[in-house]
């Protein structure tokens, strides 16, 4: 398989190949709730984010974002978003945005002052926080429902911007094509097409892996929050997953 150089190459290849198969379904064994984005449903949100990181919170390419998410369906989405506007997704304590949940906001909300603060209330279908937010912090569930369902950056980045700390768009999209690393990074023996079963926070760099190689193989990820083992292989069955990481 020839991977595209970037994620928005990745993502457009994969609407023409199949738009409407399930690409993240999620579920939280706490709240018992459950979320499944095609890949069209994805793809808008992403552009939704992307545009709210760029007329919202006044990013470009070349800047960083923080995603301090929990596993979550909205961090593969803002982690799409941030590699369609050019952003380098970082662990930094100073980045030049951040998204945060819930538990975050405490710390966060003391630098909406200095920098752009999006919180996310992690409450079903993506609403808005329940009570008010602290002064500048950002309600995605407010702000993301006026973007537009379509996004074309006007300074697109490159294969070779870069995508974390360490990696570019390149080598992260292309480690997702070779099975050695694949097995390596996710330790699932994920095929083409298949889906992955996965607990781990897919906004983490060690979990990076298990949305951004079902994405370039034609598969998809059920993510679990709050994963009741007792759970996990009724879910595995239900969503007639392939693989586990």
């Amino acid at each position: 398989m020839t991977v595209p150089g970037t994620f928005s190459e990745v993502l457009a290849a994969q609407l023409r190949r199949d738009p409407g198969r399930p690409l993240v379904t999620f579920y939280d064994h706490a709240t018992d709730e459950r979320v499944e984005l095609s890949v069209t449903t994805y793809a808008n949100w992403v552009a939704k984010a992307s545009g709210l990181l760029t007329d919202v919170a006044d990013l470009e390419r070349g800047m960083s974002l923080r995603i301090d998410l929990p596993p979550h369906w909205l961090s593969p989405v803002f982690l799409g978003a941030a590699w369609t506007v050019g952003l380098r997704v970082t662990t930094s304590d100073e980045p030049d945005a951040v998204v945060c949940g819930p538990d975050g906001l405490q710390r966060w909300a003391s630098r909406a002052a200095t920098m752009p603060v999006l919180a996310c209330s992690l409450r079903p279908l993506g609403v808005r926080f329940a009570d008010p937010l602290p002064a500048g912090v950002l309600d995605v569930g407010v702000e993301i429902w006026s973007q537009p369902d379509g996004f074309t950056a006007w300074d697109p980045p490159t294969a070779d911007d870069p995508a974390t700390d360490d990696l570019s768009q390149r080598a992260l999209l292309g480690a997702s094509d070779r099975s050695d690393d694949l097995t390596a990074a996710v330790g699932s023996g994920l095929t083409d097409g298949g889906r992955l079963l996965s607990v781990a926070d897919p906004a983490s760099p060690p979990g990076m892996a298990t949305f951004t190689e079902p994405l370039v193989r034609g598969g998809s990820l059920v993510l679990v929050r709050n994963p009741d083992p007792e759970r996990l292989d009724d879910v595995f069955d239900a969503e007639r997953a392939t693989a586990r990481a």
